[in-house]
């Protein structure tokens, strides 16, 4: 395994990572909404939103990782 498909599967896996943590926070700000928390679940979603937000660049550069290590391993 080359360096660069080497880092963009660590990265990939930091990222599957990152996505289940928020799918479970996510489902925590749900269950404090349902107990009149409404204030604090909208906070909680906010701060989510930014891991949302930055999910599409994260992608993009662990496929420009991998492509990188294809292009230098041909």
């Amino acid at each position: 395994m080359t360096e660069s498909k080497l880092i963009a599967s660590l990265f990939d896996r930091l990222n599957q990572n990152q996505i289940a943590l928020s799918a479970a926070v996510e489902e925590i700000s749900n269950w404090v909404e349902m107990r009149g928390s409404a204030e604090v679940a909208d906070n909680v979603r906010g701060a989510l939103e930014v891991l949302d937000e930055n999910l599409t660049y994260i992608r993009q550069g662990i496929a420009e990782l991998i492509v990188t290590g294809t292009l230098r391993n041909s």
